[in-house]
């Protein structure tokens, strides 16, 4: 994959004048005409765990290991850009994890070598002193042949790749750093309720997450079509599902609401017109709008959402499929913040537990990036 979201290449990172240089183009890494979208699922698949062993009765697959959670050991390199990264900034919010992982973030445009860190002083990572994430793939994998991915955990005293594996770093995070979790933190993937999770995250997962991009990089009329309506049989499948619940499973925010919502916060801003899912948009949809809405007025969730970043991300890189790489203006975020109504259905969002307070200062959204943190926020803006 490069960088987030392609099979076929070798990295991904940068500016956007990096990709316009003449070397390092993301051009045909994405569309392959002709041929359907198909993800490359294989991932690093060591663990962080509780005593660095694989849990019992899980076997480790081959080649993998295990390493021990220790807090201020390891950095989560993760781009605000990239679905899958947000999903594990999310689960980290909101289990108070942010004492113990440190939180490294690459700007959101990208070459076909590298995530870069070119939002960090001087280019580099403040705590890895790299400039490409890369480089940390490279020290543990001399010779990986895969795209370098977010998000990942990287082995600060080493500076060595750990995962790349987000599913199992979320599901991690919950189970493996407990001892590390703030007062008060919910359980996202409670035991009662882990077979209808998994059953509703295969779903949402091969016909909604990568639907999104089965449909944005589809190589033909025929593999477009079949993408599209799988998606949107999907869609409707949540919408009838969430008009009568307030969260995808049980009465209280889980690790299935975490993975959707990355995808819907996206949807309106890029998937709908970039990724041409645009049978209609997700404002247009009255359970699922609530339901996005809801989520994103929850701390730990909305917080977390860049959307400049998200569209500069897939607008100026995917130049596929957007070779002018001119980004959009709109749509109006302002409907974000109204309300959702979805109190009414009752649940408790955080179970017996607590919302996380803010986030720390270093890690909170630009102004101007999201309606929660509007641009008249900014210091001095009150003498613009």
């Amino acid at each position: 994959m490069v960088g987030d979201d392609a099979t076929r290449a070798t990295a991904g990172a940068g500016t956007g004048a990096a990709a316009a240089d003449g070397g390092f183009s993301t051009r045909g890494a994405y569309v392959h005409t002709g041929e359907e979208f198909t993800r490359d699922t294989n991932y690093i698949e060591d663990r962080i765990t509780r005593d660095g062993t694989f849990p019992p009765g899980t076997p480790a697959p081959e080649g993998a290991k295990a390493w021990p959670a220790e807090a201020g050991r390891y950095r989560l390199v993760a781009a605000r850009a990239c679905p899958w990264a947000n999903r594990t900034v999310i689960a980290r919010r909101l289990l108070g994890l942010e004492d113990a992982i440190s939180l490294g973030l690459p700007g959101p445009t990208h070459d076909s070598r590298s995530w870069t860190f070119d939002l960090d002083p001087d280019g580099r990572d403040p705590v890895l002193k790299i400039e490409r994430l890369q480089e940390a793939y490279f020290r543990r994998f001399p010779d990986y042949p895969r795209g370098i991915t977010v998000p990942a955990i990287v082995d600060v005293p080493s500076g060595a790749v750990v995962t790349n594996n987000y599913p199992q770093i979320t599901l991690d995070f919950g189970a493996e750093w407990a001892a590390f979790h703030r007062e008060g933190a919910p359980d996202l993937y409670p035991e009662a309720l882990r077979d209808e999770i998994d059953e509703v995250n295969d779903r949402v997962f091969k016909d909604v997450n990568n639907g999104v991009y089965r449909c944005g990089f589809a190589g033909s009329q025929e593999s477009y079509e079949r993408a599209y309506a799988r998606l949107w049989a999907a869609m409707d499948w949540l919408e009838d599902r969430l008009a009568g619940q307030r969260y995808l499973v049980g009465d209280t925010i889980t690790e299935a609401d975490v993975r959707l919502f990355t995808t819907l916060a996206r949807f309106d801003a890029v998937y709908h017109g970039h990724f041409k899912c645009n049978r209609n948009r997700l404002t247009e949809m009255p359970a699922l709008w609530g339901y996005a809405r809801d989520l994103f007025q929850t701390p730990g969730f909305g917080d977390t959402v860049d959307f400049v970043q998200i569209k500069q991300h897939y607008y100026i890189v995917h130049e596929d499929i957007n070779p002018t790489r001119i980004v959009p203006a709109g749509p109006d975020l302002s409907g974000w913040l109204t309300p959702h109504g979805r109190e009414a259905l009752g649940g408790r969002p955080f179970g017996d537990g607590t919302p996380p307070g803010p986030p720390p200062a270093v890690e909170r959204i630009a102004p101007g990036h999201s309606p929660l943190y509007p641009a008249s926020s900014a210091p001095g803006s009150e003498n613009a």
